[in-house]
């Protein structure tokens, strides 16, 4: 067996927090190698990326995500008790919930058209500019409260969506920042355990075949048996929290019609047959998930190098989706790669590869790729909206990364064409 590279450092967290996004791949070009050894909180790590390291992420047997990633972000992120918390039949089960929760076709256009109706009360009769990352926050947090089945009467929209937008925000915040992030996450599944019961003693009613419903009254485990009221409040806080994540994609959707005008224009018209290329390129290009761990729950022989049961793994996915190898020119924005979430292999990653019945990969990529679809019309058509700047950065080193200074979106008398 090769023995795996290894860093010389005796810890690489301060270089992480530095590198951000580019942590993984820095060390891979460095050492000549798709895998390498290291330590993150003392804690020692393999990190791994490219396509045959995704196959082993979302192919392989014996890999689990239970113990891969620290407190902090298990807490914010997903909570124990959470589908991506769970293996073999308990995860299948779960995971076919989900599934047909967000990737029905009657289901999903039923989201998009909240999502449109919002949108449009937000803009129609606004004068001033606006941060369209917070403004696609509010709008996706009222969309998909809606679509879940939550009654408006038992919900405040703008604090809903400042304490979902809080604990996104501080995923990759160590420390009080966390904490504080931790305290709203909390709040959220306290209210919505309230939610879950009210429904459950029939003091709540809602509508037949909602996420809510599904979730709370319908779902059985293996056993027969209910989620607790606990677990059920965690997989809708799981439902609410990525779907307003999405806002990060919409500001990056918005920066790159903003930076090239040429696309915008076509869409304006109505030429939206690339729309969807147009999209699954910035899913490609700008920053989203920085990577992804798991644990090895037994050895495994990977491309000859051995891995020992218990090992720690990360996959780089912003590395593996900007690997010159697999995107010819990755730097460069090219919608005609015509990259789909639908290939279901192990190259195009960024909310993770193969199977999402069958593994960790997130169910909710076609709800993504269909609210950014919806994102582009909005921008361009409908209700063309003025973008700036055209010369926002994106900087690698803050996780989760946005624009900087933010994207703008204000009223645009003169038609899509006034991108700048």
């Amino acid at each position: 067996m090769k023995a795996i590279p290894q860093t010389s450092s005796l810890d690489s967290t301060l270089a992480l927090l530095h590198e951000g996004y580019a942590f993984i791949s820095n060390r891979c070009d460095e050492l000549g190698t798709d895998i390498f050894q290291s330590r993150l909180m003392l804690r020692p790590v393999v990190c791994m990326r490219g396509e045959e390291a995704a196959r082993l992420f979302y192919g392989a047997d014996g890999v689990t995500r239970v113990g891969a990633m620290p407190w902090t972000v298990l807490r914010l992120l997903q909570d124990k008790d959470s589908v991506q918390q769970l293996d073999g039949e308990a995860h299948r089960r779960r995971k076919a919930m989900f599934i047909d929760i967000a990737m029905d076709g009657a289901a999903v256009a039923a989201l998009l058209e909240r999502f449109r109706q919002h949108w449009l009360v937000h803009f129609e009769r606004r004068k001033e500019d606006c941060d369209l990352r917070e403004a696609a926050n509010l709008i996706l947090t009222k969309a998909s409260a809606d679509w879940i089945g939550i009654p408006p009467s038992r919900r405040d929209d703008v604090k809903l969506a400042r304490r979902l937008a809080l604990m996104i925000d501080r995923t990759g915040r160590p420390g009080p920042a966390a904490w504080l992030a931790l305290v709203s996450r909390r709040r959220l599944e306290r209210w919505l355990v309230t939610i879950v019961t009210a429904l459950r003693d029939g003091s709540l009613e809602v509508a037949e075949g909602c996420a809510l419903r599904r979730i709370s009254l319908d779902y059985r485990d293996a056993d027969g048996q209910p989620m607790s009221e606990e677990a059920a409040a965690v997989e809708l806080l799981n439902l609410l929290r990525p779907i307003a994540a999405i806002s990060r994609w919409v500001a990056f959707v918005g920066l790159a019609l903003a930076r090239n005008p040429q696309w915008r224009e076509r869409f304006g018209q109505g030429q939206d047959d690339d729309i969807e290329g147009f999209v699954e390129e910035v899913r490609r290009l700008y920053p989203f998930f920085p990577f992804v761990g798991a644990r090895l729950a037994r050895s495994q022989d990977w491309l000859g190098y051995s891995l020992p049961e218990g090992s720690w793994l990360l996959l780089d996915l912003y590395g593996t989706t900007h690997d010159p190898r697999l995107f010819p020119s990755p730097t460069n924005f090219s919608p005609e790669r015509g990259l789909t979430w639908r290939d279901l292999d192990f190259r195009f990653i960024p909310q993770g590869g193969g199977r999402p019945e069958s593994s960790h990969r997130c169910p909710g990529e076609k709800i993504t790729v269909e609210i950014l679809k919806e994102t582009v019309k909005l921008l361009c058509g409908i209700l063309p909206l003025r973008i700036t700047p055209v010369n926002a950065d994106v900087p690698l080193s803050i996780i989760p990364a946005s624009p900087v200074p933010a994207i703008r979106v204000g009223p645009d008398r003169a038609g899509p064409r006034s991108s700048a």
